[in-house]
């Protein structure tokens, strides 16, 4: 039976069917079938499905907002019955636009590749100074700090948050990833990042990498 229930999840992710995930999350939760197993081996196929396409140009940014919704709408039943902090996850992230900067189009898509590759994503908004970022991920027991910069006058932003890191000696303690348009590999090194990003699928390889080290 829990096998035609996992079954059932993945078809209406890729059918972007969020009332039938939703009722069939439930059903799980109603005949205490493991809601781990459910995510992993149900909701999470279906959205690798939705990411593949996306990369592979056959989706494009409303389907892959839409698959995003899907899955977090059914997870959040599911997760009703998992312990605090039982999710499974590669590892987390604390996701934000830097001081001054208000645009979220690439971090809100970056932060949904992310999560589709199985990492926690903890999204702390816009316009956030280095003291939200690092003391989120202190809060949140994060491995990654991951900046964006949209305009040329705010990359200068991202340099703080290292730059704070280091004077509370936290910078072996944070890997710090940065992206944005106004920002490129030579700005990365130069500040001192452990990595940068130039679309979200390259973010997904970069922290996932991260991660596994």
């Amino acid at each position: 039976m829990k096998e035609a229930l996992f079954g059932e999840l993945r078809t209406a992710l890729e059918n972007f069917d969020v009332e039938t995930a939703k009722r069939v999350a439930q059903k799980v939760i109603d005949t205490n079938i493991n809601a781990i197993d459910a995510i992993e081996l149900g909701l999470l196929p279906g959205l690798r499905i939705i990411g593949n396409k996306f990369s592979s140009g056959e989706y494009f940014l409303p389907e892959l907002m839409l698959g995003a919704k899907v899955f977090k709408e059914a997870a959040a039943i599911l997760e009703q019955k998992m312990p605090l902090g039982e999710r499974p996850t590669k590892g987390t992230i604390v996701l934000g636009t830097v001081k001054n900067d208000v645009h979220d189009i690439g971090k809100n898509l970056v932060g949904t590749m992310l999560s589709m590759a199985g990492i926690r994503v903890v999204d702390i908004g816009v316009d956030c100074s280095p003291e939200k970022f690092i003391d989120k991920a202190i809060e949140v027991n994060a491995q990654i700090i991951g900046a964006s910069a949209l305009l040329t006058i705010t990359m200068e932003k991202q340099r703080e948050i290292i730059e704070v890191l280091r004077r509370m000696d936290l910078k072996k303690r944070f890997k710090v990833v940065v992206g944005g348009a106004a920002v490129d590999e030579t700005w990365a090194k130069e500040i001192g990042a452990d990595g940068y990003a130039e679309n979200a699928q390259e973010a997904v390889t970069l922290v996932s990498s991260l991660l596994g080290r």
